[in-house]
């Protein structure tokens, strides 16, 4: 079972005197995604059994978008109108656009103003199911994630899916090249890596990879990337971290689980909570039923959080110093290493906890609902709140916020940091079976960096910034 369970910049971003670990190579890196994913049982009456789903192992919590709004204080005034958000996947996906309008009707949202896809020019790539080495199955379900949920939580944003044609490390960086020359202002999300022990003899393609982030943001486009689902040492005993969301110019995306973390009980009183999300049953019809999921279940807020690190998986949320990077000007004096640290900053990653997702590229025609979870959730929705950023940063006047990370450390140092983050400080990395791990504590950590966001408190920081 496979269970789911993504200028002048020298005056910012200046890097310690520790050499860059690259040696000159043309050898292939291929990047990865682990999409843990599991499908809704058919009975649980979707959408109106929320927040709770029948699956084949069990009831789990599942959310919608509503729910992760209400959880995050996104705002109701911003949509992301007039922005554009690029997500990037090797392989893509053949059913995207009609499982992403089947996802719109299921809950409730507008159709993007535009939906585009880039491929190579010479088309996109053939779906083969059968193609295990590279998971294009696993590509599919991460390009179905991606696509909906940087939709959903900025639903007014052009979205522009970017599918290279595989998932090497040039076909990437050609790729992305292509769409950071085409869509300056944008905001471009990457929910896949590699773990940095595993980059030897291929660094060339690392280093096209830096030249093209250097780029994007000379371009005022902000990069983002999940920071791995493998805990501090990527399933080794060594600490590493994981590129791309090492790189100094990316925002390093770490993930969070709904605190306390319990088996699913019967919501007894008015206000219950599933951990991350606190949830209305004055009605008394928000909880489990014999056969059934009941309705009934309206979210009310944010409730708390701990380190992403779910032992049944076993899967743990990325975070460590990086073995390639020394430390960015914007970090040093507050990771307390010498090395660039992730992640930058987090987000719910739970799988007991997931995200719920329309997708239908292994039965065309026959769309299924899954409940989805890992740090590459973060990613696409970390971009959309970079979306309503730039709107609201247009409402005043200026232009897009482009590299995020200076922005996002001198608001740790002010004092609106303990307003526009939630500071989490419980849980750790350490992967199961392994012991490179890193805790989480008050203030940055290497579990959950700055922590995750309260979105309009943020939003109203980042916007009146020039």
């Amino acid at each position: 079972m496979k269970t789911f369970v993504a200028i002048a910049l020298a005056a910012t971003i200046l890097i310690s005197s520790l050499p860059v670990v690259f040696s000159q190579s043309q050898a292939d890196i291929y990047y990865q995604v682990n999409p843990f994913y599991i499908q809704a049982s058919p009975d649980s009456s979707l959408p109106q059994s929320i927040p709770f789903c029948r699956t084949r192992i069990g009831v789990l919590v599942c959310y919608s978008p509503s729910f992760l709004k209400k959880a995050y204080n996104f705002p109701d005034n911003l949509d992301g109108s007039g922005q554009t958000i690029l997500i990037v996947d090797a392989y893509g996906s053949p059913t995207i656009s009609q499982d992403l309008k089947l996802f719109d009707r299921v809950f409730g949202l507008p159709d993007p103003p535009s939906f585009t896809v880039i491929c190579d020019p010479q088309g996109c790539p053939s779906f083969n199911p059968r193609n295990a080495p590279h998971d294009q199955v696993g590509w599919t379900i991460e390009t179905t994630l991606d696509v909906e949920y940087a939709h959903a939580m900025a639903p007014g944003a052009n979205i522009v899916l970017v599918v290279a044609s595989s998932n090497s490390g040039n076909a990437i960086n050609v790729a992305e090249s292509r769409a950071i020359s085409m869509f300056p202002g944008s905001i471009m999300s990457q929910s896949f890596g590699i773990p940095e022990y595993l980059v030897r003899a291929n660094n060339a393609q690392i280093m096209q990879a830096e030249k093209n982030y250097e780029v994007a943001a000379m371009a005022n486009i902000t990069v983002l990337a999940s920071a791995g689902d493998s805990g501090a040492g990527n399933g080794i005993n060594i600490p590493n971290a994981e590129f791309p969301a090492s790189s100094p110019y990316v925002t390093a995306v770490g993930g969070t689980m709904g605190y306390p973390y319990r088996p699913i009980l019967p919501c007894t009183s008015s206000s219950c909570t599933t951990g991350l999300v606190t949830f209305d049953n004055s009605t008394g019809t928000c909880h489990l039923s014999t056969r059934l999921l009941s309705a009934g279940c309206i979210p009310t807020g944010y409730g708390q959080e701990q380190a992403w690190n779910e032992k049944f998986l076993p899967a743990a949320t990325g975070g460590a110093p990086s073995l390639l990077f020394g430390s960015p000007s914007y970090q040093e004096g507050i990771t307390g290493s010498q090395r660039r640290t992730t992640p930058d900053v987090a987000y719910n990653a739970a799988v007991n906890g997931g995200v719920l997702i329309v997708y239908s590229a292994l039965s065309p025609g026959s769309p299924s609902i899954y409940i989805v979870g890992g740090t590459s959730a973060g990613s696409p929705q970390w971009a959309a709140i970079f979306a309503l950023v730039n709107q609201a940063r247009e409402k005043n006047g200026f232009g897009p916020i482009g590299f995020a990370n200076p922005k996002l450390y001198s608001i740790y140092l002010s004092p609106s940091y303990s307003s526009d983050f939630h500071d989490v400080t419980l849980g750790n990395n350490t992967l199961a079976g392994t012991t490179a791990g890193f805790f989480a504590h008050v203030g940055y950590d290497l579990a959950t960096g700055l922590g995750t966001p309260n979105v309009s408190n943020l939003i109203s920081d980042l916007a009146a910034s020039q």
